[in-house]
């Protein structure tokens, strides 16, 4: 007999939420690693001792992480699936007889206490803590790079400095900010091009978030920003989040401040991988001087013409600093390059006039060779790219690339949503954080096996 199911509602029900999540879910597995009771210890100065209760900081920092978690950019939307979701509800600590806050809430507090406590940093650090106390993370060997997240800003908001603020319409409070920007925050010339900007232009700003940096990398240009990862090689586990404006010397900056605040987690890398964007002298021979073997591809501008001498035919003697070439003459030191970071070593013209091998050499008058001021570093990371260890370390590098697929593809951050740097850094940080969470649930769940008969 075919049944029929008429709709009608019952006057009560007997409904626990605790009962109708599965154990082996995510949330109850993140529920049972994680305690985040320290969000409210860190804010509660933050708080009048007077006047209504105001919403636990606590469930606005699980709201938060349910959207990273599942991909829901959109807070007005994040508060509709909290509502309906009976998982979401139980996470966040939320019953039905409770109201889901307005997505407005969350805007204020992050204008207010969460950016002056930097309770998200402290999230992300609470959490790879926990990935440490379980010894998932091994930090002997990391791995650095960025990735080009689009700004909330268009390009018709892009004005030049030699704009009259009229003509660009923009405020005077404007224009001081981005004179004050300038000022604090120099552009540096880059020695790694990853990023090509638009040729003909002047340095530009937006109106709309005066932090990004106007870039292009594969397809038009756009204001940008960079979401810098240190991970550690074996377990995946991001350790480090920095947020700079796309800008090219801000690779290897936001690398030192990674690799300084780790060593504060407790960790001591001896290698690090990266690309050749990482490959500037500088930044090898910090490495070095920190006792971290860089697994990156040297930066080399070495001119490699077929048929023609190149440095490395050149012989350097110590003793009397000089460079021999092959026709066995001298080239001596000259002084510094301008706008490079290295010297110059020549021959005078009357030793070369008359080589045998000048066609070889040279179509000028004399030899000059440039020599970077930290070249002892470069060779000693040419001598390294030789390695094993080198080798191995090229071939796994391909898994942060994995982390920045996840960071946009499934937590759909291919642009930001929030303005403004300090606004940028609290989305890196709480994404990453929920990386981490997934990967240290998946281990911990590995390790103490639940019953069978529960679901997904």
């Amino acid at each position: 007999m075919m049944g029929h199911q008429p709709r009608h509602e019952s006057l009560f029900y007997y409904f626990r939420l605790e009962d109708e999540i599965p154990s082996d879910h995510l949330l109850r597995l993140i529920d049972r690693v994680v305690d985040f009771g320290f969000v409210r210890n860190r804010l509660q100065g933050t708080y009048s001792a007077i006047g209504r209760p105001s919403i636990d900081p606590e469930v606005l920092v699980r709201l938060l992480l349910v959207g990273y978690l599942y991909g829901i950019t959109s807070e007005r939307r994040l508060m509709q699936e909290v509502r309906m979701h009976l998982a979401y509800r139980w996470f966040v600590r939320l019953n039905f007889d409770q109201p889901i806050p307005d997505h407005s809430t969350i805007s204020k507090n992050r204008h207010g206490r969460f950016r002056e406590s930097g309770v998200f940093r402290e999230v992300f650090e609470e959490i790879v803590g926990r990935c440490l106390a379980a010894g998932l993370i091994d930090g002997r060997h990391l791995i650095v790079d960025g990735t080009l997240v689009a700004a909330d800003a268009s390009a018709r908001s892009r004005v030049t400095r030699t704009e009259s603020p009229e003509r660009a319409h923009v405020s005077r409070s404007v224009e001081d900010y981005l004179t004050e920007l300038e000022r604090e925050n120099p552009v540096e010339p880059s020695m790694a091009p990853t990023l090509t900007p638009t040729p003909a232009l002047p340095p530009s700003r937006s109106t709309t978030d005066p932090d990004a940096a106007w870039a292009v990398k594969r397809g038009p240009a756009a204001f940008a920003y960079f979401d810098h990862y240190l991970v550690d090689r074996d377990s995946r586990v991001i350790v480090g989040v920095d947020a700079t404006p796309a800008r090219f010397s801000q690779e290897t900056e936001a690398a030192r401040r990674m690799l300084d605040h780790v060593g504060q987690l407790g960790l001591h890398p001896e290698s690090l991988s990266a690309d050749k964007a990482y490959g500037s002298g500088e930044f090898l021979a910090w490495l070095l001087g920190r006792g971290i073997q860089p697994y990156i591809a040297v930066i080399d501008r070495r001119h490699q013409r077929k048929g023609r001498f190149n440095r490395d035919d050149f012989r350097y003697e110590p003793a009397e600093d000089v460079y021999v070439c092959p026709g066995g003459q001298a080239l001596r030191y000259r002084g510094e390059q301008c706008g490079t970071q290295g010297v110059i070593y020549s021959s005078l013209p009357s030793q070369c006039r008359l080589c045998p091998q000048k066609v070889r050499c040279t179509s000028g008058r004399y030899r000059k060779l440039f020599v970077h001021r930290h070249e002892a570093a470069r060779e000693t990371v040419r001598a390294l790219s030789r390695t094993a260890a080198y080798t191995q370390a090229r071939r796994t590098r391909y898994r942060i690339e994995a982390l920045f697929g996840e960071l946009k593809q499934q937590m759909r951050l291919r642009r930001v949503r929030l303005r403004r740097l300090w606004n940028v850094a609290e989305q890196f940080h709480l994404a990453a954080a929920a990386q981490n969470l997934k990967r240290l649930v998946r281990v911990l769940a590995r390790q103490a096996p639940h019953p069978a008969g529960s679901t997904a």
